[in-house]
């Protein structure tokens, strides 16, 4: 397969949006809906994911100077989780590698949900890329090669996308009050520990989205609002630490730092917004779009969808969630600190994406207390679990960054160590009865009675 092949695999399964629109388009096909519908279904679907990642873009940017001004306040070094970073180091090794598995693996995601239990289509293309890529880096260094790297990492990444929508969907479940949607985003092992300490703490505990504001205060009931006055104070806060002159020489180009603080919040409350608005519009298209693929291709399948997709059900606990997950990101830092491990600094767009879902998890099951303590455990685990996946990473794991949220994390030490127990030809056996006993759980469920069915429900 030549280069620009790949690469057109790469860029076209990478893109929620362009996943979203194929998708819309072919269940809207597979429904023989008129032309126009078609038409209009498909292009809005495409143009909801567009206003979501124009969204996340404008938070990314916002919250990158907040991070810079954080490090240069506190002098504090260390490895700095971020996806990005590390995925476009490894794709300069193992690029051909992490193509072919992202390829074949989503359609062993689409084979999984068809003939096993597990019914999501995980349709966040670039987590599937990262997840691809940290396949790809864990078994090459393991000694796998060739075809066997390309299947076994194939069916280990369609497994991923089906196990990890499938433990969380009982909380997306009392999130958004109905079945119809999964939760495509590879950090469920924080959002299901924050819904769990939710249940144990939560008893009585009033929703974020109920908090009471005094009369004079009731403008801090617009989300926007809230969000644009508390990250400006906080914006301003680090900002006065950090000081002007590192400010303004380093991250605002000459202007006043506070202005250029303050600009910068409001920017991070635009981009929420935004988002917001997105997520409605795709909500609309992509359900009604996706039974045409439950019904026809992958009976009783559901969207497993990016984190985003959540926000708009508890907006407040979104905020929430972000300042809880840092805190819990800079006590996790100290104590790895005082304990002699590598430092994991808090990166701010991972703890403000899996904060705010940990929030929205926490909150759905156990209301404030639940949103407060769920992603303070989440910032707590997605700065300790890079620290026991470096090892397996070769030569990556030496590097200044890593992997953030805590699928990859879990996946790549489960994998890493895995295949250094049993080696290359245990873990392709181990990967195949996984599949096979998958495969025959779902044919046992399909030769039960109806009633037991339900019954099980």
């Amino acid at each position: 397969m030549g280069e620009r092949a790949l690469k057109l695999i790469v860029d076209v399964l990478s893109q929620p949006a362009v996943l979203i629109a194929i998708i819309s388009l072919i269940g809207l096909i597979l429904q023989k809906k008129p032309a126009n519908e078609v038409v209009k279904g498909t292009t809005k679907s495409f143009l909801g994911f567009i206003v979501i990642s124009a969204g996340a873009g404008i938070l990314v940017n916002s919250l990158e100077p907040f991070g810079k001004m954080f490090q240069a306040a506190f002098h504090v070094n260390g490895v700095v989780p971020n996806n990005e970073a590390i995925v476009a180091m490894a794709l300069n090794e193992y690029g051909t590698a992490t193509a072919l598995i992202m390829f074949f693996g989503m359609f062993a995601n689409i084979l999984i949900a068809r003939f096993t239990r597990l019914k999501y289509i995980f349709l966040t293309g670039h987590h599937t890329l990262y997840m691809a890529c940290l396949i790809a880096v864990i078994l090459a260094v393991a000694g796998l090669k060739g075809p066997l790297l390309i299947g076994v990492g194939a069916v280990s990444l369609g497994l991923a996308m089906g196990i990890f929508p499938a433990i969380v969907q009982p909380f997306m479940r009392k999130i958004t009050g109905n079945d119809k949607v999964a939760f495509g985003h590879f950090s469920t092992i924080g959002y299901c520990l924050s819904g769990l300490i939710g249940k144990a703490v939560g008893k009585g505990s009033r929703s974020t989205e109920d908090i009471r504001f005094p009369k004079g205060l009731g403008f801090l009931r617009d989300s926007s609002v809230s969000i644009a006055l508390t990250m400006t104070v906080l914006y301003v806060f680090i900002a006065l630490f950090a000081g002007a002159g590192y400010v303004e020489g380093e991250l605002s180009g000459g202007t006043h730092y506070l202005v250029f603080s303050v600009i910068q919040a409001v920017t991070f409350a635009a981009g929420v917004f935004i988002i917001l608005s997105g997520v409605r519009l795709v909500l609309a298209e992509i359900v009604p779009a996706f039974k045409g693929i439950s019904d026809k291709l992958v009976p009783d399948s559901k969207p497993a969808l990016d984190c985003p997709i959540i926000f708009p059900y508890a907006p407040n606990a979104v905020l929430l969630g972000f300042f809880c997950s840092f805190a819990g990101g800079i006590t996790g830092m100290f104590i790895l600190g005082a304990a002699g491990a590598v430092i994991i600094l808090p990166g701010v767009v991972p703890h403000f994406f899996t904060g705010a879902s940990a929030g929205v998890f926490g909150n759905a099951a156990g209301g404030i207390r639940g949103a407060v303590l769920g992603s303070f455990v989440n910032g707590l685990i997605i700065t300790f679990f890079p620290v026991f996946l470096l090892p397996v990473m070769g030569d990556l794991g030496v590097a200044n960054t890593t992997f953030s949220d805590t699928d990859f994390a879990a996946t790549g030490i489960v994998l890493g160590n895995a295949v250094k127990l049993l080696g290359p030809a245990g873990i392709t056996i181990g990967i195949a009865a996984v599949a096979a006993a998958s495969v025959l759980l779902g044919f046992r469920q399909k030769k039960q009675p109806e009633s037991d069915q339900k019954a099980e429900a």
